[in-house]
């Protein structure tokens, strides 16, 4: 009876895993990639998704998005945060910027960038799901939602080596203690401790 208590009790693989909540580079590569193949509309959700995860956008603030805030031409997005974020003008490199002209192209006259087939916005809630149903197809071993996203850009600009404080600055935070999250879990913030 001591040996059953003792192995129920038995520190197993599930009570030392932490739920993931970010997405790497890789895996946002692969869910841009199932987007592609696997989409109804593939252009649009798979540039929705690269333009989330480039600018740390929450999915209000990535269905929100206008076109007047987008300047193709100078590689410019003037990025409105939501929950009273601090904006910023971010540039666009050169695959968003002929990603996006596309999709200028395919829908003339609409003020907002990411479109439903019905012609509004995209619903917060409409791209959850979207995102949700290409994690799966993907076959992720996780769930994943949209705000994953947002994180894998923190942890990606950390990991590279960007300070806390533009980081905050990026990501529109207001209070620095949502920004450090990002630099804590980095793997190579030790890297120059010990030199040889």
């Amino acid at each position: 009876m001591a040996n059953q208590i003792s192995d129920n009790n038995a520190p197993n693989i599930e009570n030392f895993t932490v739920k993931r909540r970010y997405l790497t580079e890789r895996k946002v590569d692969q869910l841009m990639d199932t987007a592609r193949k696997q989409s109804r509309r593939p252009h649009r959700d798979a540039t929705m998704i690269l333009v989330a995860y480039r600018h740390g956008l929450r999915a209000s603030e990535v269905c929100g998005l206008e076109w007047h805030q987008v300047e193709l031409d100078q590689g410019r997005l003037h990025v409105r945060r939501a929950k009273r974020g601090t904006p910023s003008v971010h540039p666009i490199r050169g695959d968003e910027i002929r990603a996006l002209r596309r999709l200028r192209r395919e829908n003339t006259g609409e003020a907002y960038v990411f479109v439903s087939e019905r012609g509004g916005p995209i619903s917060p809630m409409g791209f959850h799901h979207l995102v949700a149903r290409l994690g799966k197809a993907a076959e992720m071993p996780f769930a994943v939602h949209p705000h994953m996203l947002r994180h894998a850009c923190g942890f990606k600009l950390a990991n590279d080596g960007h300070d806390t404080r533009s980081l905050q600055h990026y990501l529109g935070h207001k209070n620095i203690q949502h920004t450090v999250r990002y630099t804590e879990l980095s793997p190579d913030r030790f890297r120059d401790f010990w030199r040889d």
